[in-house]
């Protein structure tokens, strides 16, 4: 690691702590060549993800614009849209794939919020898979109410 005050490559690791979130390690290093301290973050690099839209663009996985669509589906409700977020972000990143289609991860959003919110689910269902009228939404409802083979966890 390169001294950020004299630019010496030669530095000493003096302590090593995780952090809060515990995706990154804290390093303090202290430089061989003019005895400066400095600290360092060391956190795994994941390989970008490419959502493939309906229109057949492309584009990066944000994970801002998830949160976004979730928080809005679950206004005023009592659903950790940042532990959803999380969980499918993990989950995108351990399967591997460098592309996944927008469709799967609405998919992904739906299966989360149907066992933690009803509500919830009903409201980003009703978005995402464009509900065109009131029957398409009571369907929708119906299928929670009578829970179709998915249990509330």
């Amino acid at each position: 690691m390169k001294c950020p005050n004299c630019a010496s490559p030669d530095s000493h690791v003096l302590d090593s702590r995780h952090t809060e979130e515990g995706n990154s390690i804290r390093r303090r290093r202290e430089c061989a060549g003019c005895g400066k301290r400095f600290t360092t973050y060391e956190m795994i690099e994941t390989a970008p993800v490419t959502v493939i839209k309906k229109d057949g663009s492309r584009e990066y996985f944000d994970r801002h614009k998830l949160q976004s669509g979730i928080m809005h589906a679950c206004q005023k409700r009592p659903v950790d849209v940042g532990a959803v977020v999380d969980a499918i972000e993990k989950e995108l990143q351990n399967a591997l794939v460098e592309e996944v289609t927008s469709e799967r991860i609405g998919e992904l959003v739906m299966e989360h919020l149907r066992v933690l919110d009803a509500v919830s689910y009903v409201r980003f269902a009703s978005v995402y898979r464009e509900f065109k009228d009131v029957d398409t939404f009571l369907a929708e409802i119906n299928k929670v109410i009578r829970g179709d083979g998915k249990e509330k966890k």
